[in-house]
């Protein structure tokens, strides 16, 4: 099981810490997207040095290549990427319903086609339990549907039952040891009675943690604070709450107001990798002409390689000449960015000042 610990409280905001069996997860927290075993364009070591205490992976992704057993083989997902910080696997069930064309759901699982090869597989509750087992993620997430935005009740309302009681046979085929735990997942659209019920029925089944899902799939950011104005609130106060795949910063100082302790998304990677770069300042195009001879660094106050090293105007010629060592500068120094603003948000908690921070320029 996981250990959380909530140090302080400053409104709905919380200060906490997550122990597992392999470190400590200081709250809130940003979980950069390890998809794959990997974040995109960076070393696990550069990703260290941002300042991350934690990574997401995914069992999609990895059952299909290179495949669980093979992982496991090879000693598991912290050894297999060289990463021996906390890890965290997505159940696959998102990405079965996004990416898979060809798919089946019902009550067993979700019968799909791989979107590499179109070769047919299966997920279940205990399926992807089990992958996830074989990944030795510190943090399984239980194995859900994501409804789609915007659907009809009806559908919500059956998805969500559903996958509360996949939540049920997670928490059953999960196999307890000391600094794991399985996180259940809220669903419920924007449905404020289902979001309830949903979270009322993974209380009743008893999680290590519980994650909010089903946001930021094109609702919108005042829609979502609308669900997270009361969602967190019906969920247990002494475990982790996670916001899954958010987002901005503006999306993330805005939930962490209403008591969200982590999150995760591709925001900073992807922007990473087509030129944008996040600053104090606002967002950067470093395509835009206007940085062809600037030789200030993208942010004065950042701490990463790109900032103490090079100038707007070299990593706007890497990204016109379309080097690859543009989009690894500009990654590092994204993430190093979001660090910097979990960091910032901690110590704003920490000395009673969040809504004077929230004020801040996010964009």
């Amino acid at each position: 099981m996981l250990k959380f610990e909530v140090e302080k409280t400053s409104g709905k905001a919380r200060l906490g810490r997550l122990y597992t069996a392999h470190g400590v997860v200081e709250t809130p927290a940003f979980m950069p997207v390890g998809t794959v075993g990997t974040v995109k364009a960076m070393m696990p070591e550069s990703v260290a040095e941002t300042g991350a205490q934690i990574l997401l992976g995914n069992t999609y992704h990895l059952m299909l290549r290179p495949g669980a057993d093979l992982v496991e083989r090879l000693g598991g997902l912290h050894k297999f990427m060289n990463w021996h910080k906390p890890i965290l696997t997505d159940s696959g069930g998102f990405q079965v319903m996004s990416l898979s064309k060809l798919r089946k759901i019902t009550e067993e699982g979700v019968d799909f086609r791989s979107h590499i090869d179109g070769s047919l597989h299966r997920l279940s509750p205990e399926i992807s339990i089990g992958i996830q087992h074989k990944l030795d993620s510190n943090i399984t997430m239980c194995f859900d549907e994501c409804p789609p935005y915007p659907a009809e009740r009806k559908y919500v309302a059956d998805s969500t039952r559903r996958s509360m009681r996949w939540a049920k046979r997670s928490k059953d085929a999960f196999i307890d040891r000391d600094g794991y735990g399985i996180f259940g997942i809220v669903q419920g659209g924007v449905h404020e009675d289902l979001r309830r019920e949903s979270a009322q029925a993974l209380s009743d089944i008893g999680f290590d943690g519980y994650a909010v899902g089903g946001l930021a799939v094109g609702e919108g950011q005042e829609k979502m604070f609308e669900v997270l104005d009361y969602t967190p609130e019906c969920l247990p106060a002494d475990k982790p709450r996670y916001l899954m795949g958010v987002g901005r910063p503006s999306d993330i100082v805005g939930s962490v107001l209403r008591g969200i302790d982590m999150f995760d998304c591709v925001m900073p990677t992807r922007s990473g990798r087509t030129a944008q770069a996040f600053t104090r300042q606002g967002t950067l195009n470093m395509r835009n002409a206007c940085h062809k001879e600037d030789d200030r660094p993208i942010d004065p106050m950042c701490r990463c390689p790109a900032c103490r090293h090079y100038t707007r105007a070299y990593i706007h010629h890497l990204f016109r000449a379309q080097e690859i060592l543009g989009a690894m500068l500009l990654t590092w120094h994204n993430l190093t960015y979001y660090q910097d603003l979990m960091r910032d948000i901690r110590q704003a908690i920490r000395e009673d000042r969040l809504e004077e921070f929230a004020k801040g320029d996010f964009s």
